[in-house]
């Protein structure tokens, strides 16, 4: 008898889906948060996008200059 049968193959697959159901509902779970929380969560990354935005173009409309002592 194999290993490597269709009846493991099912309890494998069956197992493997229901451990990640299983994660995510715990992930879910452990995820909530007060909303003052969640607001501060997407702030700080919108400030970041942001920032990285005004200084990549602020970088950029420098590229029409000739570079110092030339």
């Amino acid at each position: 008898m194999s290993i490597v049968n269709r009846r493991n193959a099912m309890l494998g697959w069956a197992t493997w889906t229901a451990a990640k159901q299983i994660a995510a509902r715990k992930a879910r779970a452990a995820a909530q948060v007060e909303e003052g929380k969640r607001r501060k969560r997407l702030i700080i990354p919108l400030l970041a996008a942001a920032g990285a935005v005004l200084l990549f173009w602020r970088h950029k409309s420098d590229d029409g200059e000739p570079p110092p002592g030339e």
